[in-house]
């Protein structure tokens, strides 16, 4: 694996069977961020057959915590699963996969997907949001006038103004 990491991001989870469909819904909002729509289908199998195998072996009466993490780094999309009791499925051998035991106890399963040709993880750019105001400020309509006197007062109220208002 490569240790240069662009970016990153993760998502933590109770090994249930549910956190199957969740870590899939996370991948690939994570990918379209990202802009990497291609490769949606495959890493969400991929995460789909760690975090599966992850919820098999875990314990039914206390399940535990789940970390997925996808990481860029180099020319590879890293899919991560860590955990207390985590497994490397059987589907994966043979590819980039592997499983690590950690230092802290736990154990990382994962595996590297190839990037499209010519791309490298520098390459992907960090994701932009537009600002933008939510469903129900927008059913409001126009943004309300607002008094400068009364919002003086309410910080005084507050404890963060300076003076007492007249």
């Amino acid at each position: 694996m490569n240790a240069q990491t662009e970016q990153v991001d993760d998502l933590r989870l109770v090994a249930l069977p549910t956190a199957v469909n969740v870590a899939d819904m996370f991948v690939r909002f994570s990918l379209g961020e990202w802009r990497l729509r291609a490769m949606q289908d495959e890493a969400a199998q991929t995460v789909r057959r760690l975090v599966g195998a992850a919820v098999e072996v875990a314990d039914r009466r206390a399940p535990g915590f789940l970390l997925v993490r996808l990481r860029l780094t180099g020319t590879y999309l890293v899919v991560e699963v860590e955990g207390t009791r985590v497994a490397l499925p059987p589907e994966l051998a043979g590819t980039r996969a592997g499983l690590v035991d950690l230092t802290a106890g736990g154990h990382l399963a994962w595996c590297e997907l190839a990037l499209p040709s010519g791309m490298n993880a520098s390459a992907v750019p960090l994701p932009r949001r537009e600002p933008r105001r939510s469903p129900a400020a927008e059913a409001l309509g126009d943004e309300p006038d607002v008094d400068p006197e009364v919002i003086q007062r309410i910080l005084y109220g507050l404890g963060g103004g300076a003076h007492q208002p007249d």
